[in-house]
């Protein structure tokens, strides 16, 4: 008999990443794409898949290596990545970072606050204060290029795999005021924490899309664009019917239903 072809190994990069993936606690394995990949993977038998946890530094070293076959299914599109990642079609519509403050900073944000959102470039090219951000992540496009625009002292960067979290230990300390993140992820990591949520508020940052969208990102490798083509074939299908609803249990209550109905135009007319 003849012995079947070695099927070509894909490698998923995965981090920590609330509430994408979850990789402690009583919501272990709950996350979007916790429940997303087993049904890529099960509609994609001509791989023989691996999942390796790396921070987001190595995801992107990894990517940029035209030797290795590697997808993230937790990716921002960013000029700088379309280089070396080949995107499949927007996946998911999340909601856009922000500005997370504990409410005892409040004040100083009084002078760069139109309604609830911030003037963030003002804020940090008129006061001394830091911002915690995560070294080598995304926070879409067009936040990522108002943070170029700052000089690098207004910044603090933290490259660890809990970095999120570590910065928001930071500011229960005192250590840092401000820190950059996506709301249900911070909103779950204070929680984990022990932290209370009534201590917090969130800013949308003037300027930017209350929405950005997640892909699979693949190394830009005729394998890697041959496994989007595939995964292109599956979304259509999981981003109407499975995905919003996976992503809206993670908001606050009080957004979930109109998430849900949001959601059902981001992907017209594609």
């Amino acid at each position: 008999m003849p012995c079947a072809l070695a099927k070509e190994r894909l490698l998923w990069l995965l981090r920590d990443l609330p509430p994408f993936t979850v990789f402690e606690g009583a919501d272990k394995g709950q996350g979007v794409v916790d429940q997303l990949l087993p049904l890529l993977i099960a509609q994609m038998p001509e791989y023989d898949h691996s999942v390796v946890r790396v921070n987001r530094a190595r995801s992107i070293q990894m990517l940029q290596d035209p030797t290795t076959f590697t997808c993230d299914p937790t990716l921002l599109w960013t000029p700088e990545r379309e280089k070396f990642v080949h995107f499949s079609q927007p996946m998911l519509g999340v909601l856009s970072s922000g500005l997370v403050v504990r409410k005892q900073s409040q004040a100083v944000l009084a002078p760069f606050l139109d309604g609830q959102q911030v003037d963030l470039k003002a804020l940090l090219s008129q006061t001394s204060l830091k911002l915690g951000v995560v070294a080598e992540r995304s926070y879409s496009a067009q936040v990522d290029q108002l943070l170029q625009q700052l000089p690098e002292q207004a910044f603090n960067r933290h490259y660890g795999n809990e970095a999120t979290a570590s910065l928001l230990q930071m500011q229960q300390l005192g250590r840092l005021q401000l820190v950059l993140g996506y709301w249900p992820e911070v909103r779950y990591l204070i929680q984990q924490q022990g932290g209370s949520l009534a201590d917090y508020e969130f800013h949308p940052i003037q300027g930017v899309n209350r929405y950005q969208f997640l892909h699979v990102g693949c190394s830009d490798t005729a394998l890697g664009r041959a496994a989007i083509a595939h995964i292109d074939q599956l979304l259509p299908a999981l981003r109407r019917d499975t995905l919003p609803g996976l992503y809206a249990r993670w908001l606050d209550p009080e957004m979930q239903q109109h998430y849900l109905e949001q959601s059902r135009s981001f992907f017209e007319g594609h």
